[in-house]
């Protein structure tokens, strides 16, 4: 796997905790277990832009009031939805 930052093939899959605001702005949540890309080389954590696209747009699509302030990223897929897509986003 190539490291967007350096480059790198030295890079992988893991896992990291993100902090995400919500939509609103209200708050912001805390996101553990989340997909991310590692890189050996550079030290560089990252997520992906799908995973980005992912959360964005479960966020969009759930009541967000209910949710804890913290949750794991299957947990916040998990979460059931008030629409079927994100008519807003891209």
């Amino acid at each position: 796997m190539t490291c967007d930052w350096c480059g790198s093939l030295q890079s992988k899959q893991g896992e990291n905790t993100v902090y995400w605001e919500l939509p609103d702005g209200s708050r912001a949540i805390t996101i553990t277990e989340t997909p991310c890309i590692r890189c050996d080389d550079c030290g560089m954590t990252y997520q992906t832009e799908r995973t980005i696209d992912e959360i964005e747009d479960q966020l969009m699509l759930i009541d967000t009031k209910s949710l804890n302030q913290q949750l794991t990223f299957k947990q916040l897929m998990e979460t059931p939805r008030w629409l079927k897509m994100n008519y807003f986003g891209k």
